[in-house]
């Protein structure tokens, strides 16, 4: 057997021996104990899980000091950052559970028995019932919000739906003492035992992603991984949905009329942004759109004086160390391309220059990590072409002068098929947890753009539909009874409230 070990990421030491690797046997266990535990799960009710979400979340808050500790020594992330993640992941249970309450989300319908114009109708009853079972993988750079107790986990819990983590190697101390105390909080909402499981080890993942007992997976990581484990997900006696977040170069443009106003201002936050982590954000924006000119060459000369101020980063492990010097060298190295500008030290930021026409090949892959790509574009016609050529990413962000109402339009209309957030006059390092917010995008920046891996939409990833025609009242939920469960519902085709 493989040991897990926990590694400093910021010596590179191992600190201490968490597990041994999951056998496929191990996992096995966990996904039948999940199987196991699907219908008491559901059982429990919108309340009951709620109150579970909650359990979890003052589990993960009593504890804040050390998972914060654990936390940062596997990722040097830092203890405000990872402060805040914790802050963020608490929020994301809690809000789950105000989803449960509130019970839209079910969407909840019902059509009476009675005559149409196609003549008499039956009675049809539907909602959105949970899948089951869900695996999850924990990625790299959120240790806490997108891993053993992030997004992925609670929306599928809140859907009803046990989970089995598969912690990543980068962080795995972190993973099992979350999955520790999410497991305590689950004993002691008296939910199912088998609600939350982990694996460790490569092999498990594969094994996860192929038994029966998965219904549905949530990944974030990389497009060779993700790629990978969406094919196997598909090539299943019966394929599951995967839903994928794999990398995104997220773009950002610059109008003439923005240059002009406030170069240096949107300069100075650009390269904040694409720094911020150390480059670690599935939102950092890859690629900086600025106009020929004078006002361009004001952006140019002070975000490169901005990165060749910074010094060297550590990353979150070795692998991820290796593919940024890589793709470093690849985007330094590229027909037409320019280093303006690197940082002191090793894995410093870099930033490389390219004209629009030349924006291509290596230039579109993402380099994850502290680097960007400035295109300089020479009028509009050619900055859309370069947009139109893009591949699919999460965001695309517009800084827009007061004037610039035709053209924004004509870019936001571009960009719209482009990504799933759009972001004005701001940066897309920062995803709100909230009902409206939008994290995904069209291929290869997620496997399925019609879902969102962040907000309280999420957990309709994990819910499928099913209608009850003519069904006595005894065998349908509550949601769907006669007697109002005080949610939203659509009765006869009229939204009601109560």
């Amino acid at each position: 057997m493989t040991a897990v070990t926990s590694v400093d990421a910021r010596s590179g030491e191992v600190v201490t021996t968490v597990a041994q690797e999951s056998t496929t046997e191990e996992t096995a266990a966990a996904c039948e104990s999940a199987a196991a535990a699907f219908p008491g799960l559901e059982a429990m009710g919108r309340h009951g899980r709620a109150g579970l979400l909650r359990a979890m979340a003052e589990s993960l808050e009593a504890a804040r000091e050390q998972v914060v500790q654990v936390a940062d020594r596997e990722s040097a992330l830092g203890e405000q950052r990872l402060n805040g993640e914790l802050t963020r992941t608490c929020f994301q249970l809690r809000l789950f559970a105000d989803v449960l309450h509130e019970g839209s989300y079910v969407e909840a319908t019902i059509d009476h028995a009675g005559p149409t114009g196609m003549g008499p109708r039956p009675d049809v009853r539907r909602m959105l019932v949970p899948l089951g079972p869900v695996g999850v993988f924990g990625a790299s750079n959120f240790p806490l919000a997108f891993s053993v107790p992030g997004g992925d986990t609670a929306s599928a819990i809140a859907a009803g739906c046990p989970v089995v983590v598969k912690a990543h190697p980068s962080h795995p101390a972190t993973s099992q003492l979350c999955s520790d105390l999410l497991t305590g909080a689950v004993r002691e909402a008296r939910a199912p035992e088998g609600t939350l499981g982990l694996v460790h080890g490569g092999q498990a993942g594969t094994d996860l992603v192929g038994h029966p007992a998965i219904r549905a997976v949530g990944f974030t990581g990389s497009y060779r991984g993700g790629r990978a484990l969406f094919d196997l997900a598909n090539a299943r006696p019966d394929p599951i949905p995967f839903y994928a977040e794999m990398g995104s170069l997220n773009p950002l443009v610059v109008t003439p009329a923005a240059a002009a106003e406030r170069a240096a201002e949107i300069a100075e936050g650009y390269v904040a942004s694409f720094t911020l982590g150390a480059g670690q954000f599935c939102t950092k924006p890859g690629l900086v759109f600025v106009p020929a000119g004078e006002a361009g060459r004001r952006f140019r000369e002070e975000a490169a004086r901005r990165v060749g101020e910074l010094g060297g980063m550590v990353l979150l492990n070795a692998g991820i160390r290796d593919a940024f010097s890589e793709g470093a060298e690849r985007l330094g190295g590229a027909p037409g391309a320019e280093v303006v500008a690197a940082g002191n030290g090793p894995l410093a930021p870099v930033l490389v220059a390219v004209r629009a026409p030349d924006l291509n090949g290596p230039l579109l892959e993402e380099c994850f990590g502290p680097a960007a790509v400035l295109v300089e574009y020479s009028g509009e016609e050619e900055l859309l072409a370069a947009l139109s050529a893009l591949p699919g990413n999460l965001t695309a962000t517009i800084h827009a002068g007061e004037d610039d109402t035709a053209l924004t339009a004509r870019l936001a209309t571009v960009l719209r098929e482009k990504a799933g957030r759009l972001v004005w006059n701001g940066f897309p390092t920062g995803v709100a947890v909230s009902h409206a917010m939008h994290h995904g995008g069209p291929h290869p920046a997620t496997s399925n753009p019609l879902h969102t891996s962040v907000g309280a939409t999420s957990i309709r990833r994990f819910l499928r539909p099913v209608a009850w025609q003519d069904a006595p009242e005894t065998v349908l939920p509550p949601e769907l009874h006669d007697a109002g469960p005080g949610i939203p519902r659509r009765v006869d085709g009229v939204l009601l409230t109560e």
